[in-house]
C-alpha cells in the first residue's frame, strides 16, 4: 500500500518533509521522556512484526498491492506516537535495504500510515467501551484509513504535476482508480489487520493490563 519513489511530485514531498520532520522531532522527545524501560522490549518486537508484515505484499489487479500494516496493533499497545515512529522507521529501513517504498515518498508514507492510521486507531480505542471489540477495529481502521489516504494522495498526482497538454509527470491514475483499485481490497486485509492487533494485544498488552 504504501508509496513508491517516482510517484509523488515535490509540491507534495517538500512540505511533507517539512511536517513529517517537526513531528519525528516532537515524537522522539515525548518518547524519550514518556516510555517506560520495560515497555522497550515490547516495542521492539511490535515493530519488529510491522516489519514482517509489511514485507509480505498481496497482489491486486490493476498492479496495486496491499499490505497487512500493525498500525492498530501499534496504537493499541503503544499509542499514536510511537506508531507513527515506528512505522517511520519501518518504512526508512524497507527503503534503504530493499528498495521498498522510497526515501522521496517516505514522509507520506510515515504520515499516511504511521500517524493518520495511528490517531485513527487511537480514536476507535477511546470511543469503543468493550476492550476487545475496540481493539479488532482499531486493528481494521488502522488498515483503511491509510489507504483512503494513499488513494487520496496518488489519485491528486496528475491532477497536481502534468504537462501543458495535460500528461501526467508522476502517478498518472485519477481518485476514480485509485480509491476502488487501494480502498475496497484494504476493507478485507483490515479484517486480518484487526484479528492480528487483537491476538498481539492479548500476548504483549498482558503486563499492561495487570
Amino acid at each position: 500500500m504504501h508509496i513508491p519513489d517516482g510517484f509523488i511530485a515535490p509540491q507534495v514531498t517538500v512540505p511533507a518533509y517539512g511536517v513529517a520532520g517537526v513531528l519525528w522531532a516532537t515524537g522522539i522527545d515525548r518518547l524519550r521522556r514518556t516510555l517506560e524501560p520495560e515497555a522497550v522490549p515490547r516495542l521492539a518486537v511490535a515493530t519488529a512484526v510491522a516489519y514482517a508484515l509489511m514485507l509480505v505484499a498481496i497482489p491486486l489487479p490493476g498492479g496495486t498491492t496491499a499490505h497487512i500494516t500493525g498500525v492498530g496493533m501499534m496504537a493499541a499497545l503503544f499509542g499514536a506516537w510511537q506508531t507513527f515512529l515506528s512505522l517511520s522507521l519501518v518504512f526508512l529501513i524497507q527503503a534503504l535495504m530493499l528498495g521498498d517504498g522510497g526515501i522521496t515518498a517516505l514522509p507520506v508514507n510515515a504520515l499516511c500510515v504511521g500517524l493518520g492510521g495511528g490517531l485513527a486507531a487511537r480514536g476507535v480505542l477511546a470511543l469503543v467501551p468493550w476492550r476487545v471489540p475496540a481493539v479488532f477495529l482499531a486493528g481494521w481502521i488502522g488498515a483503511v484509513v491509510p489507504a483512503v489516504l494513499v488513494a487520496l494522495v496518488l489519485g491528486w498526482q496528475p491532477r497536481l504535476a502534468h504537462t501543458a497538454d495535460g500528461q501526467p509527470l508522476y502517478f498518472p491514475f485519477g481518485w476514480a482508480m485509485t480509491v476502488p483499485a487501494i480502498v475496497l481490497p484494504h476493507l478485507l486485509v483490515g479484517v486480518a489487520d484487526g484479528m492480528l492487533a487483537v491476538m498481539v494485544w492479548r500476548v504483549l498488552g498482558r503486563k499492561e493490563r495487570r
